[in-house]
C-alpha cells in the first residue's frame, strides 16, 4: 500500500515523465511574475523557455495550451500576441508557493481524527470503482484495505461531495463515510501501515543526494546567474511533489531519523540564495523581446512565517 495519489492544480499542466514545456512554464510564470498587469510577448516566453533547452515551437505550444487553461490571456489584438496572467492564475500562484515554501514548517496539529471512506460496487462497475479510487487519491486519501480508505483530520466535505457524484445512480453501489480513530495508530493494523513511509523516506533522501553538490556550490560562491536560474527552478520542481505526495502525519507515526526537515532546509538555502541571480539571469534573457522585463520579473521567497513573498522591485 502507499502514500496517497498526487492531486492535480485545478488549471494546471498535468504532470509528465521528462521535459515537459508547459509545467516548466507555469512554474516559471508562478516563481517570477507577479502582476496580471504586465505585458509579456511570446518570444520573451520563447527565450524563457530556451534557457532549459526547450524550442521555439515547443514553447509556443507551451503558451497556447496555458492560454486554453486560462492562466495566461491574450490583451488586445495585436500582432505579434501580448499575454498576460490572469487574476485567477495570480491567486493560485501565491497559494501554492505558499504552501510548497511553508510545507513542513510546522508539525501538524493532532487530534487523533482520521476520515474513512468504506465502499462497495458490484464487480462488473469498473469503471466507478477506477473512478472512486482516483477521486480518493486526489484528496489525499490512503488504501487502508481493499475498499476502506483513510486520510489524517477530520474535513469529511470533499469526500461526501465526491463520492455522491460519483456513486449516485451506481446500481448496488453503497457507501459510507466515517469519522475513527485508532486504538493503536503505529502498529502493523493501525493507518501507518496505509503509507509507504519507507518510499517517501526514500524520496526525501534522494532528493538530498540530488542537490547536496548544489548546495555545496552556492556556499562557495560558484553557481552564476545563468546556472542560478535553470538550478533554482530544479529544486523547487522537485521539491514541490512532496507536497502531494506527504500526507504530514504525526511524528509519532513516523520511522527515525524523518529526512524532511533537511530536505526542506536544503531547499530553502537553495531557493533563498539563488533567487536574484536567477531574476536577473530571466531580466537579461528576455529584455531583449520584453524591454519592460526588470519593471516586473520578481521572484518568491519565504519569509519568516514561511509565507512566501515576492521580492521588492526597484524599477
Amino acid at each position: 500500500m502507499s502514500a496517497h495519489v498526487p492531486s492535480e492544480d485545478v488549471g494546471a499542466p498535468r504532470a509528465q515523465a521528462g521535459p515537459n514545456p508547459q509545467h516548466l512554464l507555469a512554474t516559471l510564470l508562478g516563481e517570477y511574475l507577479d502582476s496580471s498587469e504586465a505585458n509579456l510577448p511570446s518570444a520573451a516566453v520563447v527565450a524563457m523557455l530556451g534557457e532549459f533547452g526547450i524550442s521555439e515551437s515547443s514553447a509556443r505550444a507551451a503558451l497556447s495550451r496555458l492560454t486554453r487553461r486560462g492562466l495566461i490571456a491574450v490583451r488586445g489584438s495585436g500582432r505579434p500576441p501580448v499575454y498576460h496572467l490572469t487574476s485567477q492564475a495570480i491567486a493560485r500562484h501565491r497559494a501554492r508557493m505558499d504552501h510548497f515554501l511553508g510545507f513542513g514548517a510546522r508539525p501538524p496539529r493532532w487530534t487523533g481524527d482520521w476520515v474513512t471512506v468504506s465502499f462497495s460496487i458490484p464487480q462488473s462497475g469498473q469503471a466507478p470503482r477506477h473512478a472512486v479510487r482516483r477521486a480518493l487519491g486526489a484528496l489525499g486519501f490512503a488504501r487502508l484495505y481493499d475498499s476502506v480508505w483513510i486520510r489524517p483530520g477530520s474535513d469529511a466535505g470533499p469526500a461526501t461531495k465526491a463520492l455522491h457524484e460519483i456513486m449516485d445512480g451506481v446500481d448496488g453501489g453503497r457507501w459510507s463515510v466515517m469519522h475513527t480513530r485508532f486504538d493503536a495508530e503505529a502498529g502493523p493494523h493501525g493507518p501507518a501501515a496505509a503509507y509507504d513511509l519507507a518510499g517517501l523516506a526514500s524520496a526525501y533522501d534522494g532528493f538530498i543526494a540530488r542537490y547536496s553538490d548544489l548546495r555545496a556550490a552556492v556556499r562557495d560562491g560558484q553557481v552564476d546567474a545563468t546556472r542560478a536560474l535553470v538550478a533554482r527552478t530544479s529544486v523547487m520542481d522537485s521539491w514541490r511533489r512532496f507536497p502531494d505526495i506527504d500526507p504530514d502525519l504525526p511524528e509519532h507515526l513516523l520511522p527515525a531519523p524523518w529526512p524532511r526537515q533537511a530536505a526542506r532546509e536544503l531547499m530553502l538555502e537553495i531557493h533563498s540564495a539563488l533567487g536574484t541571480l536567477a531574476e536577473a539571469r530571466l531580466v537579461q534573457v528576455t529584455t531583449p523581446y520584453w524591454p519592460d522585463a526588470a519593471s516586473w520579473i520578481t521572484h518568491f521567497r519565504a519569509s519568516e512565517n514561511f509565507v512566501s513573498t515576492p521580492a521588492r522591485r526597484d524599477g
